[in-house]
């Protein structure tokens, strides 16, 4: 178990703080007495998920967005670290939607960087995504070997990453950029047509509904707790290796699960409290465009370099959300 309690008087910009990952950092960094600055928008965030935190005088919120440079630059001022967290999220979205992804997702992370170096911030922690892989048929995903990107969404989250390798190597910032794969946890949004799979279909058991899944289910993906990444975002932060600095790195479990084993694991744990679910039948769909068929992520790398080890397995993180 990682010690952070030595992280403390600090003032963290985490943009996107409203959001399902970004309020769970808000909340650790505040128990760690830090000061915490949260940008938001509230286009995908929500009000509930740091009311909590509004009372504490070590919270500020800034409702605005990052597609203002004015607005970014108002957010770092006398800040020491930033954790971008501020996104359009979605595959689908962003193919229905390629020119507001791209707005949010390049020139929104622009201005954080711009902002950030204009501040002289220490450093620049931002969420890269696993979509970077691409067409790529390697298994595990290693961080150095990527294919093409399948999604207007995948190619934006490619371009921070060339962003930040820029703005570290031209201005000399401390950049680390935490490809996520698959992250789920309380807080994250059941509803709408955008929702992620695993508390869609928490939602839609509890509901008596069939939770729908897109292919015959042997697509995998490598699910992670939002308490794993928490982790790797406070391992960024403290990290004092040199080496360790200007990375990417693959935040996920290392593990690989199909959606039909997810399911299964779903309709076992939410049944406990409602035997109906057990019998629910899970319907499948044709496989969406911009789908990738399987992912599962080679945490080698920041395990030697950050030390980073992920605290719960797939099953743990499913029994430590459902019971909340």
């Amino acid at each position: 178990m990682n010690d952070f309690s030595s992280f403390c008087n600090h003032t963290i910009l985490v943009t996107g703080g409203a959001g399902f990952i970004g309020s769970h950092l808000c909340e650790k960094l505040l128990e760690l007495g830090n000061r915490v600055v949260c940008l938001d928008n509230f286009s995908t965030g929500r009000k509930e998920n740091i009311s909590a935190f509004q009372s504490s005088l070590n919270f500020t919120l800034i409702e605005g967005d990052i597609r203002s440079l004015e607005t970014c630059k108002v957010a770092v001022k006398g800040v020491d670290y930033v954790l971008h967290e501020a996104a359009l999220g979605a595959v689908p979205r962003s193919i229905n939607d390629p020119v507001t992804t791209n707005e949010v997702n390049i020139s929104g992370f622009l201005n954080m960087l711009i902002a950030s170096r204009d501040e002289k911030i220490k450093r620049f922690v931002y969420a890269a995504s696993s979509s970077a892989y691409g067409d790529s048929e390697s298994l595990p995903k290693v961080e150095n070997v990527i294919g093409k990107p399948l999604s207007p969404y995948a190619v934006t989250k490619y371009v921070n990453e060339l962003y930040a390798d820029v703005f570290s190597k031209t201005y000399g910032m401390e950049t680390i950029g935490l490809r996520y794969f698959n992250v789920f946890g309380s807080r994250q949004n059941p509803e709408g047509p955008y929702a992620a799979v695993i508390p869609s279909f928490i939602r839609q058991l509890m509901n008596h509904e069939s939770p729908i899944i897109y292919g015959d289910g042997t697509h995998s993906r490598d699910f992670t707790y939002v308490a794993n990444v928490v982790q790797a975002n406070l391992l960024s932060l403290t990290t004092t290796h040199p080496e360790a600095i200007n990375q990417l790195y693959n935040v996920a479990c290392g593990e690989r699960t199909t959606l039909n084993e997810l399911a299964g694991y779903l309709k076992t744990l939410l049944s406990q409290k409602d035997p109906y679910i057990k019998d629910i039948e899970i319907k499948h769909a044709d496989n969406r465009t911009g789908d990738i068929p399987h992912s599962l992520a080679d945490i080698g790398k920041a395990k030697a370099l950050l030390g980073y080890n992920p605290q719960y397995s797939v099953k743990e993180g499913l029994e430590s959300y459902v019971k909340r």
